[in-house]
């Protein structure tokens, strides 16, 4: 562990909080690991395939070899304090990506060096896009056979367009990989068999020509996108290494440039220079603009100040045996053990029982935290995964994390009836840990259903179920979320809605046009009433009832999505006339326009893509074409065939156990959701 012998006057510049991010199987757990190893925090190495590691502490983490929960750690590094999420890699917990990514000021990007950019490294590239997330990236696996720095290197600048600033050159290739020529101070890094910190030296004799013309080619990047940088190198033909560091550090800042390092995790090859990355290019709590909230309807800014009024966000809960455990950013602010704060989104007060520093499942216990801070806190009841926790007399609202619409549902039953009680308060428990995890009960069945991200997504929640309360629970065949859309509309459909029923009676006359959005938007409402035949306030009620028709299509009682709606004409009576009655006359108007126009259902599809032996593709194919898949693309890569094909989420049900038996156990394949799209068998028009 290092120290820093100038330490900042303000302790938030010492503070780093960011998430490791990658494909499943890209090392993001292990890089996780040797970064606990080598700051000192842990004194043995965590492997994956043994189920030692400190973050996949879950008992399924460790028999699938997954990360499935995102977990939070500490550490420090040249004086430095590191608050470090490693997150999952599969696409079924994206939404576990996507809360912690509300609350971290940066990341890293672990790549797979012969594999390069897989499907999930885009889709969790793109969520820290939406959020402005700044990173490094980091080229793991470079002792893998088949692995090439360059090449992944082109597959991040073609398929993520960021910059690549590429700051590292390795020392051998493949097994013989021992080291990193640093491009910045042009040293060379070398670990020795064995060793677990690296040996600084002068670059090799056999690279020095190559890391020569690297270097220039990493000072023309720069100079590029930097114009500091521009005018030093227009006046001297180089950069200094102070100015190439405030360059990098201010193009990661900016998200204009991704500074790029690489190395072997699995070997404790590369950590170090990642975590000088880590601190000298990514930002602090101070670096990052102020949070953003809500107060009396007014945008308020808090900013990173541990004097200011206390503010924070509740990004992820745990019910575990010892208590109920909400994770906190804290924005701004200060609070302490026994602080009364205020829940924003309940509108309730909650006492702290207890402030702890995460460790993954370990905690050590604090008495207070500051802005800056991600911190574990006891003794909340109310608090669930996107409240605003703040203080008393200064209440705000934070922006809460996304929660993506689920996509699969199964139906879930308790085994013996004597069980049945018992199952709703543990259905209720998943679903306050995991916002992305919906339980409803169907009205027409009366079934239990419960609907996710995927099917490993409610197979992990069920087995959760039976492991943490001991409920055998029956399952049913997972179902897909349907959805039906307009494909060919109608106009001027006229509706009119009277009730007279004794007292005041209820009048409302619309007519509307309803036609497909070429847009994702969902769905769009205007008014084109002319001459004020349909008064301002009614026309919002007819939008408020439109919208309640969306909830159940004609085709088959599903969400209706992609259409345009345009009130045209109407008319009011003196005294029948009200809100209700036209929003009455919105929801059964556009039901019965749906009804007219010729409608599509749509399915959810994903891109999935299949890794197996070449000699068996052939096979693969067919089995895709006969589940409706469209192949997109087939490369070799390494003496494997990788496949890329549109799939039917319904049709990927079991895949998983027919690949393997096709392969004989040497196939993988990962999906993604890519939307919706028509089904192949449309219901006639009613």
């Amino acid at each position: 562990m290092r120290t820093n012998p100038n330490p900042s006057p303000n302790p938030l510049a010492v503070v780093r909080n960011l998430g490791i991010l990658a494909h499943v199987d890209a090392g993001k757990t292990t890089v996780t690991e040797r970064i606990l190893y080598s700051t000192g925090t842990t004194h043995k190495r965590g492997e994956v395939h043994d189920g030692t590691t400190v973050t996949d502490f879950d008992p399924q983490e460790r028999d699938r070899g997954i990360t499935i929960f995102a977990a939070a750690v500490s550490c420090s590094w040249d004086g430095h304090r590191i608050n470090l999420i490693d997150t999952p890699g599969h696409v079924d917990f994206a939404d576990e990506v996507e809360r912690a990514l509300r609350v971290l000021d940066g990341a890293v990007a672990v790549f797979d060096a012969v594999a390069g950019v897989e499907p999930q490294s885009e889709s969790v590239w793109r969520q820290a896009d939406r959020h402005g997330v700044p990173r490094i990236a980091f080229v793991n696996k470079l002792d893998r056979a088949g692995a090439d720095l360059d090449t992944a290197v082109e597959s991040i600048r073609g398929r993520l367009h960021p910059a690549p600033l590429v700051v590292q050159l390795p020392i051998g290739a493949e097994d013989g990989f021992r080291g990193v020529v640093d491009l910045v101070r042009m040293r060379a890094l070398v670990w020795a068999d064995g060793a677990d910190t690296a040996v600084e030296q002068a670059v090799p004799e056999e690279l020095r020509d190559e890391a020569t013309r690297r270097r220039r080619l990493l000072e023309e990047a720069v100079a590029e996108l930097h114009a500091g940088a521009l005018e030093e190198f227009c006046a001297r033909s180089t950069l200094s290494p102070s100015t190439l560091r405030l360059a990098l550090r201010e193009l990661t800042r900016s998200g204009d440039g991704v500074v790029v390092l690489c190395g072997s995790a699995y070997r404790n090859r590369g950590i170090e220079p990642l975590l000088d990355a880590v601190v000298a290019y990514l930002p602090s709590p101070l670096d990052v603009p102020a949070v953003r909230g809500l107060r009396d309807g007014a945008h308020e800014e808090r900013p990173a100040d541990p004097q200011a009024p206390f503010a924070a966000l509740a990004f992820k809960v745990s019910a575990t045996p010892t208590g109920r455990f909400t994770y906190l950013r804290v924005y701004s602010g200060t609070i302490e053990k026994g602080d009364t704060v205020f829940d924003a989104s309940a509108r309730r007060t909650e006492r702290i029982g207890r402030i702890l520093r995460v460790q993954a499942d370990r905690h050590a216990q604090v008495d207070r935290a500051v802005a800056g801070d991600i911190v574990a806190v006891v003794g909340l009841k109310s608090a669930r995964a996107g409240s605003t926790l703040c203080a008393p007399a200064a209440p705000v609202v934070l922006e809460p994390p996304d929660v993506a619409d689920p996509v699969v549902s199964v139906a879930v039953e308790a085994r013996t009836s004597t069980e049945t009680d018992r199952l709703a308060p543990a259905l209720a428990r998943l679903a306050e840990e995991d916002p992305s995890l919906v339980v409803r009960t169907d009205a027409e069945t009366g079934q239990t259903v419960l609907s996710g991200m995927g099917e490993l997504h409610l197979e992990v929640a069920v087995e959760k179920i039976r492991r943490d309360t001991g409920l055998e629970v029956n399952v049913g065949r997972p179902r897909v979320s349907y959805r039906e859309t307009v494909g060919r509309g109608v106009s001027g459909f006229v509706f009119r809605h009277v009730r007279q029923d004794g007292g005041a009676g209820q009048f409302a006359h619309v007519v509307l046009d309803v036609e497909p959005l070429d847009t994702e938007s969902g769905f769009e409402f205007r008014s084109a009433v002319v001459g004020g035949s349909v008064p301002q306030e009614y026309v919002r009620a007819v939008e408020a009832g439109c919208r309640d028709a969306l909830a159940e299509g004609p085709l088959g009682g599903h969400p209706v999505t992609g259409l345009r709606v345009t009130l045209t004409d109407g008319a009011t009576h003196v005294k029948d006339s009200s809100d209700t009655a036209f929003r009455t006359a919105g929801r059964l108007g556009l039901r019965d326009a749906l009804r007219a126009c010729a409608m599509l259902l749509l399915e959810p599809v994903v891109e999935v893509t299949v890794t197996v032996p070449e000699e068996v593709v052939g096979g693969v194919l067919g089995d895709l074409a006969s589940r409706r898949g469209r192949v997109s693309g087939s490369v070799t890569r390494a003496g494997a065939a990788v496949v890329t094909a549109t799939v039917p989420l319904a049709e990927l049900f079991g895949y998983a156990t027919r690949l393997r038996s096709r392969t004989q156990g040497r196939g993988t394949f990962t999906a993604r959701p890519t939307g919706y799209a028509p089904a192949p068998v449309t219901t006639p028009t009613r």
